[in-house]
């Protein structure tokens, strides 16, 4: 939910011209998108392979990938290449690398993949204020999940409702010296 949410705050450096609804929705699922990796424990994927949890879903290649590709399917009405459309794939880059950044700042796991398959090794911050979340939703709600939702809301919501009202005011200003 966290990692939907911080990639909504993106939406504020997107052309005014894009539908918002839009761009929100393929932020979110962008955002979200690494976590797919989990399926991988049901095919006997260890959490510390290449393509286990926070591995090549959650690296900088992943989400470059995704940042090229995800344009030309969910923006098809843009033009390809031309300015918006290279801000598209930005903000999806953005998005899908969010996810490992946050994971980052997370007290637990082992780590980030982010230059997997160049390099296996997994990282984390330097400061890890971030609960980390069960891999199960049944662990989630049977106990530690309204910590966990605090936690975020905390290290993650108020920095990001932060920098969605400093945009909010950044843009009205743009707006008033624009029409003056």
């Amino acid at each position: 939910m966290t990692h939907f949410v911080a990639s909504g705050a993106l939406t504020c450096l997107a052309p005014e011209d894009i539908s918002r609804r839009r761009l929100i929705l393929v932020l979110g699922v962008m955002a979200i998108m690494p976590d797919l990796d989990v399926i991988g424990f049901w095919y006997g994927i260890s959490y510390a392979d290449s393509f286990g949890h926070r591995g090549f879903s959650h690296s900088i290649l992943f989400a470059l990938a995704m940042g090229i590709t995800v344009p030309f399917v969910a923006f098809r009405n843009i033009r390809r290449f031309t300015q918006t459309w290279r801000l598209l794939a930005a903000l999806v880059f953005l998005a899908t690398i969010s996810h490992g950044i946050l994971d980052a700042f997370t007290n637990g796991g082992l780590g980030v993949g982010f230059l997997i398959p160049f390099d296996d090794t997994r990282y984390f911050a330097p400061w890890r204020p971030i609960a980390v979340s069960p891999l199960s939703v049944a662990a989630f709600f049977n106990g530690s999940g309204l910590h966990i939702l605090v936690n975020e809301a905390f290290w993650v919501g108020l920095p990001v409702g932060a920098f969605v009202a400093a945009s909010f005011f950044i843009r009205m200003w743009l707006r008033r010296r624009r029409s003056e």
